[in-house]
């Protein structure tokens, strides 16, 4: 029997192992560093003490976490039940925990239910049927992309005639920070589980990464009106040396004009100039826009699939019971 109990900061580097088994299993390597670990138990609006669980064999080793965690105020939960290879017959204890919890979120924000979306690798046959059991159903995919550097590499060339009046301002400051965010927010408004999020929470967000660097944040103008944005990080700069364009956005009424192109370039040759070994961004394959086209134009490669579940939960006291509350996948 496993003894469960709610995550604490000082878990990190034992979650972290429990991941890297996983990741090994699965994939062949570890996909999550300590500092990705850390960084999630102390994530704005996830509540250690309500929202996340941990479970011990009777040895003291960590064979399962477990977690919930709303995005923002709306109706969306991502959720995730990671077990070690060998103990899956444990998942069926801590789903029913996620799900109960993902329902009471929904209840605390006033919603009529919620839509539970969780991340499986493509590679990660028995967790897709351990989802599939449960009632969830495909929703998307993400495909991870990668471009290396073999040297320098030259910024843009002068501005394409196109984009007359571009200019590039970056993240330092807190006006250039605000305006970013409202780009994004527009440009991302129709795509596959977008939340709208205040300046405040995603700020928040933001600088309780631990791989956070504004400098690497670019805002675009075209003849002094927001017109786009990227924004980079280092979240694969420990583990594989490259950049990470987090996010890249156009405003539609930009779009069709080289723009993004211009923006990715600016961001290899950033990544280049800091010694990265190559730049990593994730695309949604359903994208509304064209971007995945895109990224391979520009010579990236796709290296990875994960593939985004969800299941929609009714409020307490509906007739959505998940199928098969124990699994031995």
């Amino acid at each position: 029997m496993h003894r469960i109990r709610r995550p604490r900061v000082d878990d990190a580097a034992a979650v972290h192992e429990l991941i890297k088994a996983r990741d090994v299993a699965v994939l062949g390597a570890p996909d999550m560093t300590l500092d990705d670990v850390a960084d999630e138990l102390v994530e704005p609006g996830f509540d250690r003490d309500r929202d996340g669980w941990l479970a011990y064999d009777e040895g003291g080793r960590l064979d399962g976490w477990a977690w919930a965690c709303p995005s923002g105020d709306g109706d969306l939960v991502d959720v995730d039940v990671i077990v070690r290879p060998g103990a899956e017959p444990l998942a069926g204890r801590l789903w029913p925990l996620v799900r109960d919890r993902a329902r009471e979120m929904g209840d605390e924000r006033g919603h009529d239910g919620v839509t539970l979306h969780v991340g499986v690798y493509r590679a990660d046959h028995g967790k897709r049927a351990t989802v599939e059991a449960l009632g969830f159903e495909p929703g998307t995919s993400f495909h991870r992309m990668r471009i290396d550097h073999d040297g320098p590499i030259e910024p843009p060339a002068g501005v394409p005639a196109a984009l007359a009046g571009l200019t590039l301002h970056t993240g330092e400051s807190e006006q250039v920070r605000r305006v970013a965010h409202e780009v994004q927010q527009e440009a991302f408004a129709e795509h596959f589980g977008f939340v709208p999020t205040g300046y405040d929470l995603w700020h928040e967000r933001k600088q309780a990464q631990s791989v956070n660097d504004w400098s690497q944040l670019t805002l675009a103008r075209l003849d002094g009106r927001p017109a786009g944005m990227v924004m980079g990080n280092d979240q694969f700069v420990s583990d594989e040396n490259c950049g990470y364009v987090a996010t890249l956005a156009v405003l539609p009424g930009h779009r069709g004009r080289g723009l993004g192109r211009f923006l990715l370039r600016h961001a290899f040759a950033a990544d280049a100039a800091r010694g990265r070994q190559g730049t990593i961004l994730h695309v949604d394959s359903n994208n509304t826009t064209p971007a995945l086209g895109l990224y391979e134009s520009a010579g990236m490669r796709q290296i990875m699939v994960i593939d985004v579940w969800r299941r929609r939960l009714r409020r307490a006291g509906g007739s959505d019971a998940v199928a098969g509350e124990v699994l031995q996948h």
